[in-house]
């Protein structure tokens, strides 16, 4: 898996095509509401088969970022202030969409004195509301490693708690230099104390070698994790991290195997996965 990081042709096999068809009409109506989804500002390769499944990531507290992570695609500098509207209205379009499985991230806020944990708090709480019957997944930041923040969020009860951890130990200072490895291994740690189904993700392509990659579904599955998403890592633009490889689809089936057998029972792994994508269907396997 080691290759020297260099710029790499993308394979015709990794290109997928964006109905603006499919997309416009969710547009239309995030933005009548203020709203941001990360499907968007991430430039996810699904988001026309999402949009058009009427699925959307929804992305709370704005959309610019404090942390400066070099896979990244969400603009990073210094955030505006939080809507207090966001909640209620995260809530109206989970409802606008018919959603049964909700999945509610946000770009990492180090300038809130919570990390934004009781807006994540206030938003489940306002979701759950007006759509009782609908699974909550949350798809949080580190909250700088802030315990009171996290167990603020881990009360509500999401019903999957979601943490990506997006890179091998090894690669953090080139592609999360802000993060850190334990830190999120704790946070995963936590969820899964509070009787939470603890999720995680990660991206391959950065230049990991396959030992350390597993080493590392190891410590997930060691701090309690029950589901995993794999998934290629793309370059966003020509400033953001190289592409060392592209792995092909059967890779990501042999490596699954290989989860799994670790003991992580649910495992969705390809070249086009991302940690919110079919997250109703990777939670029911």
């Amino acid at each position: 898996m080691n290759e020297p990081a260099r710029a790499m042709r993308k394979p015709d096999w990794m290109r997928k095509k964006i109905s603006l068809v499919q997309t416009s009409a969710i547009r239309k109506g995030l933005r009548k509401k203020g709203l941001h989804t990360v499907c968007e500002s991430a430039r996810c390769p699904n988001i026309g088969e999402c949009f058009g499944r009427k699925r959307a990531t929804l992305m709370i507290l704005g959309d610019v970022c404090t942390r400066n992570c070099g896979f990244c695609n969400i603009d990073g500098g210094r955030p505006g202030r939080t809507d207090p509207n966001e909640p209620e209205n995260v809530a109206r379009m989970v409802k606008e969409l018919g959603l049964t499985h909700a999945v509610i991230t946000s770009v990492t806020r180090d300038d809130l004195p919570d990390g934004g944990a009781e807006h994540f708090a206030r938003t489940v709480r306002a979701v759950r509301k007006s759509n009782p019957a609908t699974a909550i997944e949350l798809l949080i930041p580190d909250f700088g490693g802030d315990s009171s923040a996290l167990e603020t969020v881990f009360r509500e009860k999401p019903d999957i708690l979601n943490h990506n951890i997006e890179t091998v130990p090894s690669l953090y200072s080139t592609v999360r230099p802000q993060a850190d490895f334990e830190r999120s291994l704790e946070l995963l740690r936590m969820a899964a104390s509070f009787n939470l189904t603890a999720k995680s993700g990660i991206m391959t392509g950065f230049g990991e070698t396959e030992r350390e990659f597993l080493e590392t579904m190891e410590r997930l599955h060691e701090s309690g994790v029950k589901i995993v998403t794999v998934g290629q890592y793309l370059q966003p633009s020509k400033r953001h991290l190289p592409v060392v490889k592209y792995f092909p689809a059967d890779w990501f089936e042999e490596i699954a195997q290989k989860i799994r057998a670790i003991g992580i029972p649910k495992v969705f792994a390809g070249p086009f996965v991302r940690s919110s994508y079919m997250a109703d269907k990777v939670a029911a396997l």
